[in-house]
């Protein structure tokens, strides 16, 4: 039987779609492990990235801090966590919270850095304009920069998504679940079926979620002009964003 016979004969066994270590299951174990660190990345990097956009100072640590997180390895990163979490908790210590820490440190990056790209792409004579018609610096930044810049701001999240989706798998080798349990568990019973169809629900998943932020990043560029305008203002604001 080839590999491709014995990943959709894997996949197409009912059996492999019940029980407690059943591919819906394992999906819904990947997909919450990673919506909570993206959740938790995002309020880290998401109010930093727009701060520092906003103000124009502090790039120098941002830029430091994503080339950190960019430049560690994940799988080091879990093994050098992993005893001080196990330590604090003896069962989640070990299988999850090492997990966890290394994707959320995994996602802020891209987050933190389109966050403050786009803010501070937004046109210089417009934010002016803003600031002329009275409204506040919080004002500024919640009705005209980030409605201008939310397409960027989308596309670092949808990269931080499409990264953790992908890496988590690491974390079956730590006892973790998801759906790197069967990419794990494929290699060590030998059973190929198993290893490529832990494969292909894990790409399936990161290229669902790639196409779901591409449209609402794509969304985003066309409506961010009209977004921008303040009720009642004339002012004229571009229409026209670079996702990059």
């Amino acid at each position: 039987m080839s590999i491709i016979e014995a990943t959709v004969a894997w996949l197409t066994d009912p059996a492999n779609w019940s029980g407690p270590n059943g591919i819906p299951v394992r999906l819904g174990e990947h997909v919450a492990i990673s919506l909570v660190s993206l959740l938790i990345a995002l309020a880290i990097a998401l109010p930093a990235g727009l701060a520092v956009g906003h103000t124009r100072r502090g790039t120098g640590v941002a830029v430091s801090i994503a080339n950190i997180g960019r430049a560690v390895p994940t799988l080091a990163l879990i093994g050098l966590v992993l005893p001080l979490t196990q330590a604090l908790d003896p069962i989640n210590g070990f299988f999850l919270y090492p997990t966890l820490f290394a994707m959320v440190v995994l996602a802020i990056p891209p987050v933190l850095v389109n966050a403050d790209a786009g803010i501070r792409g937004v046109d210089a004579e417009v934010v002016q304009a803003a600031r002329g018609m009275g409204l506040t610096e919080g004002q500024v930044l919640r009705r005209i920069e980030v409605p201008l810049a939310l397409a960027v701001i989308l596309g670092g999240v949808r990269s931080a998504t499409v990264q953790v989706i992908a890496t988590m798998t690491l974390g079956a080798i730590f006892a973790l679940g998801g759906l790197g349990r069967y990419i794990v568990d494929g290699i060590a019973q030998n059973d190929d079926g198993m290893l490529f169809g832990g494969v292909v629900l894990v790409a399936a998943l990161a290229i669902g979620a790639e196409g779901l932020l591409a449209g609402a990043q794509r969304l985003a560029a066309r409506r961010g002009g009209s977004r921008a305008l303040p009720p009642g203002s004339q002012l004229d604001l571009p229409t026209q964003l670079s996702t990059g």
